[in-house]
């Protein structure tokens, strides 16, 4: 039925499941098509990486700030088509991959490069911040670190809601930071699980650097959003309507 799992007898492929199977059927169904996307999204992200990169080698905030925002700015309407491309699959929306990613490049290119800007610098403060704990004498304190991580998972958080309703609808700011809160508010726990589960998947990629890079290519950024964005799919559509606007 799915990757590394025997299919079940009487599966029927034209019926969308529910629970474990709902995932199964998904990864059978569209893992092709999401592991291309994967490598667009990596290679939109490549920018954004070599300069974080950079500036931590030359150790200089004032080099990171410039780098983060910039390949944050490019990799944005990436990010925005590999979200585009999950929750199509998600819907079960039949249209061709390619066509849909680059509609959802048309669409989203402007709307994702202030967003993809905020990210980039985020990303590259905290990694910044983790080679200082990393070059620090005298270790951070507990409290710091938790600190850190939670901070982190709010991030993580917010990305898994906020991308979505970017991709999605035609909305401000405002209003998807709004709805970002509420839902919080509501799911709360199965929100912050998904946090975790992403803040786990990054933590495994920095702690068994550099020989998880090499899963990039094959699991990179597309499996997270996916099981990310599967966990938390039923509350999003009940709260925004996906499927009944996008029919």
């Amino acid at each position: 039925m799915g990757m590394f799992i025997r299919e079940d007898p009487g599966y029927d492929e034209t019926v969308r499941q529910v629970g474990f199977d709902r995932y199964k059927q998904l990864l059978n169904i569209r893992f092709g098509q999401w592991w291309k996307v994967n490598l667009l999204t990596l290679a939109g992200f490549a920018p954004l990486a070599a300069g974080i990169v950079y500036a931590i080698g030359v150790s200089s905030v004032l080099v990171l700030f410039p780098c983060s925002i910039l390949g944050g700015m490019m990799a944005g309407p990436f990010l925005a088509g590999l979200y585009d491309a999950i929750l199509r699959g998600l819907r079960d929306d039949p249209t061709p991959w390619r066509d849909a990613w680059v509609r959802a490049w048309r669409q989203n290119w402007r709307g994702s490069l202030v967003p993809g800007a905020v990210l980039g610098l985020m990303a590259g403060l905290y990694a910044f911040m983790a080679m200082l704990f990393w070059w620090a004498e005298t270790p951070p304190t507990l409290g710091t670190v938790a600190l850190y991580l939670f901070s982190l998972l709010l991030v993580l958080v917010l990305c898994a809601l906020y991308w979505p309703q970017l991709v999605l609808f035609d909305q401000s700011p405002a209003i998807r930071l709004r709805n970002c809160l509420l839902f919080c508010v509501k799911h709360f726990w199965r929100v912050m699980g998904v946090g975790l589960l992403q803040l786990a998947y990054a933590a495994v990629l920095v702690l068994f650097a550099p020989w998880s890079l090499f899963l990039l290519p094959v699991t990179g950024a597309w499996y997270i959003v996916f099981l990310a964005q599967l966990l938390i799919y039923d509350q999003l559509d009940e709260a925004l309507q996906i499927e009944e606007r996008h029919e």
